[in-house]
């Protein structure tokens, strides 16, 4: 039996979440389903036809779907569950927000942030901020899974040639919300969550004005910038900036973490990265224990020096 994954999309381009989703789809089933639904995302929906491990494409080009709330994709992906024995979604903002909704449309519980399929009803996830792994086995007929995107690579996104199914829409429920506007954050740095290399600020930078030296730093790095929730909290940088296990999870090749001094919320985030570099004047701060290069010094000194380095 095919397997369904909610692509995350702007109207404009799939995301690279839903290329991993696909992957992790593709363990479970080599038969794969991809539902796009939003308005005038006919390209979307093109796109998710050629990647590769995709085998059809249900496409619901429909007004009501513009801005993907989730009261009305999840009415949507009610519909359509009869076919489909799993359904997946990246475990991102707009997955965690869809696949609870779907899972109380069928009176099923969701398997959430999955990092391991063992079979078709047996799944591993990380419990206790990440210390520990849970394996997970689901009795019920339908799988509602949300799969953490660092734990899967990503389908290539040319070489498929699924077809494109068009579908209807479907009521959602009434006034149970809508679209007001949206704030986005522009940066031509490049996505956190896909980034290559990632350099993250702590509470230690002290001020928003600080970052600056941080976002010199990933500029000569082509690095996404990323920060702690202290450092949020404190209004120095944007919610979108924040890695951990309330924020966003990243595992870039490189990570360098400065002025963070590694609580266990924030290493949730970012402790699966490939080479961490830690810079904190505290050599007793716990981001050392998972670094695997650290640095004890004053970052006020130190990253002005590492930026003239790499002129060089």
């Amino acid at each position: 039996m095919p397997v369904l994954v909610i692509a995350e999309h702007d109207n404009a381009e799939l995301k690279a979440s839903t290329l991993t989703t696909v992957t992790a789809a593709g363990e479970i089933d080599s038969s794969v389903a991809v539902l796009v639904a939003g308005r005038d995302c006919g390209k979307v929906a093109e796109s998710a036809a050629r990647v590769v491990g995709v085998s059809e494409v249900l496409l619901c080009d429909d007004a009501r779907y513009e801005h993907q709330l989730a009261e009305d994709v999840a009415a949507l992906v009610a519909a359509v569950a009869a076919e489909f024995p799993h359904i997946l979604a990246p475990a991102s903002t707009f997955g965690k927000n869809l696949i609870p909704r779907v899972g109380a449309l069928l009176d099923v519980a969701p398997i959430s942030d999955i990092v391991g399929i063992e079979s078709a009803d047996t799944f591993v996830r990380p419990v206790y901020a990440g210390n520990a792994m849970a394996t997970v086995q689901s009795g019920d007929d339908k799988k509602l899974i949300t799969a953490r995107t660092t734990a899967f690579t990503a389908a290539a996104p040319e070489g498929g040639s699924a077809t494109v199914r068009e579908m209807q829409p479907v009521d959602g429920p009434a006034d149970l919300s809508r679209f007001v506007g949206q704030e986005l954050t522009r940066s031509e740095r490049p996505e956190l969550t896909s980034a290559r290399v990632v350099v993250s600020g702590g509470r230690g930078l002290g001020s928003a004005d600080n970052f600056k030296l941080l976002e010199q730093l990933a500029d000569k790095l082509d690095a996404a910038v990323g920060a702690s929730r202290a450092a949020v909290d404190a209004g120095y940088v944007p919610n979108d900036y924040q890695v951990g296990q309330t924020g966003k999870v990243v595992a870039p090749e490189l990570y360098i973490a400065v002025g963070i001094s590694g609580a266990i919320q924030h290493l949730a985030g970012m402790k699966d990265s490939k080479v961490i570099v830690a810079i904190n004047k505290d050599e007793e701060a716990p981001i050392f224990q998972v670094a695997d290069y650290g640095l004890v010094a004053d970052l006020f000194d130190a990253l002005p020096k590492l930026s003239a380095a790499l002129e060089k």
